[in-house]
């Protein structure tokens, strides 16, 4: 099992996490604290895998706090703003998850990490990119918005893999070729990535003068 360190000032707010938590098979609650000074204790005793972090504590920011644990961090806190979320990432949180949110948010990302876990976990040895790729997509599948209807879920995650591992802008036909899948299909869900932000859309101009489309990833 993985053990959790719900860390949260408010009681009833903890206690809900808590229950989130208990959903996701693989997890288990270790400990509550609704302080820092808490926090740092029951992480020394408990040794926690992943800590569900609050940055609103009385005693100190959660974010500093951050910096102190060893375990995989998740802050879950109503912070939105892009400070705070760059200095939880430079600490090394794992997700940022703003509140208020539903039960089924918070439990994606907790199976997610499980399934990242999982990838992770049993390996002795030394990973190869593959396998490292495979287990950072794994982590951050539920952040991913929900496939558009009529597309299907494993060609858009064929897609948005290749498109991130290329490097470089890729056109319909590139991927195509590929994948193995139509032209069509593959400027579709181009198209859809580009349309929710996540590769952006530029021109090629070959050697008939004819434009055509190509993409790359965007950084983030």
């Amino acid at each position: 099992m993985i053990g959790v360190l719900v860390v949260e000032d408010d009681f009833r707010v903890a206690q809900v996490h808590a229950l989130f938590v208990a959903q996701v098979i693989g997890l288990e609650v270790v400990g509550v604290a609704h302080t820092a000074a808490d926090a740092l204790r029951l992480a020394a005793e408990l040794k926690p895998d992943l800590v569900l972090l609050d940055s609103y504590l009385p005693d100190r920011p959660g974010i500093e706090l951050a910096t102190d644990l060893t375990a995989d961090i998740f802050m879950v806190t109503a912070d939105s703003s892009a400070t705070s979320v760059r200095a939880a990432f430079a600490a090394g949180a794992l997700n940022y998850l703003i509140k208020p949110f539903s039960s089924e948010q918070l439990t994606s990302r907790l199976r997610a990490y499980v399934r990242y876990r999982t990838l992770l976990g049993g390996q002795l040895e030394e990973l190869s990119q593959q396998a490292i790729d495979r287990a950072v997509d794994a982590l951050h599948d539920a952040d991913r918005p929900p496939t558009p209807k009529g597309q299907s879920p494993v060609t858009a995650r064929l897609v948005t893999s290749a498109l991130r591992k290329a490097g470089e802008p890729r056109t319909a036909a590139d991927l195509a070729a590929q994948l193995g899948i139509s032209r069509a299909t593959a400027q579709r869900y181009l198209a859809a990535l580009a349309d929710d932000g996540r590769a952006v859309l530029s021109l090629r101009y070959g050697s008939t003068g004819r434009p055509e489309h190509q993409y790359h990833w965007a950084s983030r």
